[in-house]
């Protein structure tokens, strides 16, 4: 990163094991059924395999942290709801009545909310984590949203959390007003892809609310030149959010502590390119768990060459549809440790 900070990213190996691929795809074909049979969760066994080095995955104590923050961007119009709604539905995820906190107790996980930069004091919560590293980014239309200093703070931020939680399985998800916005420009800025392209409704705009949106963002990366020599943790200042930039740290800490990341939406999606673009081993223990309903998500999960598990037309962000994906993740798991073989169960093969 030509950094001389002592801002380290944390080591991530691949998970490339031909001996241990082959163990697994062994297994996966001599079950019960025709190869390929259980389609995505066969590619899912096999992933579940590789990230713990085993021929028998287990998934234990799941975790489920919602990073918030405020964007300086609102500013400009490009959300249908006002900023206030951020602090507003910290507050509902805390008193345990939002859509992630059903979810979250419906398949048992342990749900923290982080405050990365919302735009308020945040009273004291057994369920917070007070992190802000500032009151909200700056208008990305005017200058960076962050300092590099405050990026890296954030970055390592979401890998501390990530140090303290038990289980071997996180979910990733975000609140915050105006956030599609800057995850259109990193999308934009780190794919090629056009602003017309990567950058949808949000929370609900309508046609001409669309256009203006599209605008303000074609200014802002106008206003940001490209980095040269390409610098992902500048692109992120100039362009990102406090709880993206979290999350991607969250993600690279994860994945050198190989447990499974599941993503959620467009927002983590996001985070994901940032984090590959950090440390490309990372994508290794991404498990993309649905396409959502914003416009940039399909193209973003295309230049990730993802599949993802699901596709519900979810448009709400939150972690949402990370956990709505979890009983796959459970069965692709399940199938591989408990399924009999042609061998066992005495049934013969093709």
């Amino acid at each position: 990163m030509n950094d001389n900070t002592r801002f380290h990213l944390p080591a991530i190996e691949a998970i490339a094991d031909l001996a241990l691929e082959a163990r697994l795809r062994h297994k996966i074909d001599h079950k019960t059924k025709p190869q390929g049979a259980l389609g995505q969760l066969e590619t899912l066994a096999l992933q579940l395999g590789l990230i713990q080095r085993t021929e028998s995955p287990a998934l234990h104590d799941p975790q489920m942290v919602v990073f918030a923050a405020d964007h300086g961007i609102a500013a400009e119009g490009v959300s249908a709801y006002p900023q206030a709604v951020t602090v507003q539905m910290v507050g509902n995820m805390l008193a345990g009545g939002a859509a992630i906190n059903v979810f979250a107790r419906q398949h048992g996980f342990a749900l923290q909310v982080v405050d990365a930069g919302v735009a308020a004091e945040l009273p004291a919560h057994p369920r917070l984590q007070a992190r802000k590293i500032a009151m909200g980014t700056n208008n990305i239309c005017l200058e960076a949203a962050m300092s590099r200093l405050e990026a890296q703070a954030a970055l390592m931020a979401g890998m501390q959390v990530v140090q303290a939680l038990p289980g071997n399985v996180v979910a990733f998800g975000e609140m915050g007003i105006a956030n599609t916005s800057p995850a259109a420009l990193l999308l934009a800025r780190l794919t090629g892809a056009s602003i017309m392209d990567a950058t949808g409704r949000g929370t609900g705009l309508d046609d001409p609310q669309l256009r203006h949106k599209q605008a303000v963002l074609a200014r802002a990366l106008l206003w940001h030149p490209a980095t040269e020599p390409f610098d992902a943790v500048g692109e992120l200042a100039a362009l990102g959010g406090f709880e993206i930039a979290m999350m991607a740290g969250a993600m690279l800490q994860a994945a050198s502590e190989r447990r499974v990341v599941l993503v959620d939406g467009f927002i983590a999606g996001a985070a994901a390119l940032v984090a590959q673009a950090l440390a490309p081993a990372v994508r290794d223990y991404l498990v993309f768990c649905h396409r959502s309903a914003e416009t940039g998500h399909r193209l973003l999960l295309s230049c990730l060459e993802a599949r993802p598990l699901l596709e519900l037309d979810l448009r709400l962000g939150e972690g949402t549809g990370a956990l709505l994906a979890w009983p796959l993740v459970q069965s692709a798991a399940n199938f591989l440790n408990e399924m009999a073989s042609f061998e066992s169960a005495g049934v013969s093969e093709k």
